[in-house]
């Protein structure tokens, strides 16, 4: 059987603010990438961010992201962790 740890954050995006308008959603999953890497404990490269994510963090465009978004984060046996919006 696959071992799976499941987790659900609350990812702050405050950072996004300080970058020009144009780049916000960009910096947006990045930070979101670099946070789960950092709690869950694998690289960057080994995070895969769901198309549902994405289309929330751009939903109002490149110019404003949202300023928090909850994520359910699940990591895998081989160490990918999988970013998704939890379902509730």
């Amino acid at each position: 059987m696959a071992e799976e740890n499941e987790s659900v954050y609350i990812i702050p995006l405050i950072k996004t603010k300080m970058v020009p308008t144009p780049g916000r959603s960009d910096r947006a999953i990045k930070e979101i990438r670099a946070y789960i890497a950092r709690h869950m404990k694998t690289e960057e490269e080994q995070v895969w961010i769901d198309p549902k994510v994405n289309e929330a963090i751009w939903a109002r465009g490149k110019t404003a992201p949202p300023s928090k978004v909850r994520v359910k984060a699940v990591r895998f046996e081989d160490g990918l962790v999988e970013v998704s919006l939890p379902t509730e």
